[in-house]
């Protein structure tokens, strides 16, 4: 039996769910993490808040952040209907997960390893835990490092990250495995754009922990 964390972003959390129980099927553990981005930027311009990125990160005020919380537990709570009776549903900063204060973001953090009791312990019972991405604080937390974060606490065998892309696209072609050297290196340079950038730094920091990252086709490994 193999430990695995899924992410899967907001757009797609309840169309990944089918995956998720092959998986859990198949005789693994499953943790879930998911996003609620375009949820939460569309909930924010509906009530005339601005939404604003650096770096691809979503500035988070007092009032933003109750936003991202709601919007979390409305994909939460679809995705485990979706899930079914083993679905248990967690937000992150009531069960531990950590995180540092990234600056100059307001109440936004860079997730930080974790091993949540409430994970473990749903897996050992053959639960699928699900994970909103909030840190302790709170603080909002990009859900990819936050799933990321929890793959390596938890000691998970791979962490996969369900996209509506088919994986690494670079010059039109699906990139079937990358080093996280050169990784880093399209990251550095500013070859990519979008929900693929916070996906490959994630899977990068996982590999080099020793968890095998998967985005879509796309192996990451450890060079």
């Amino acid at each position: 039996m193999s430990r695995l964390v899924v992410k899967v972003g907001g757009a797609v959390a309840t169309a990944s769910a089918a995956r998720v129980l092959e998986l859990v099927d198949a005789g693994h553990e499953v943790c879930v993490v998911h996003g609620a981005g375009p949820q939460i930027t569309d909930e924010m311009e509906r009530r005339g808040l601005p939404v604003e990125f650096v770096a691809g990160r979503r500035v988070t005020t007092a009032e933003g952040l109750q936003v991202v919380r709601e919007c979390l537990a409305r994909v939460n709570d679809a995705l485990c209907e979706a899930l079914g009776s083993r679905a248990v549903p967690l937000f992150g900063d009531e069960i531990g997960l950590l995180a540092e204060p990234a600056p100059g973001l307001g109440l936004v953090g860079d997730a930080v390893p974790s091993r949540p009791e409430a994970v473990v312990e749903a897996l050992a019972a053959g639960w699928i835990p699900v994970v909103a991405p909030l840190a302790e604080g709170p603080l909002n937390v990009n859900a990819d490092e936050a799933a990321a974060a929890i793959a390596i606490g938890i000691g998970a065998d791979r962490i996969l990250f369900a996209t509506d892309v088919p994986g690494l696209l670079l010059e039109g072609c699906v990139v079937s495995r990358i080093e996280t050297d050169e990784a880093d290196r399209l990251l550095g340079a500013g070859e990519l754009e979008g929900g693929i950038v916070p996906k490959l730094r994630a899977a990068v920091v996982a590999a080099r922990l020793g968890v095998r990252a998967e985005i879509g086709e796309t192996v990451v490994v450890e060079g």
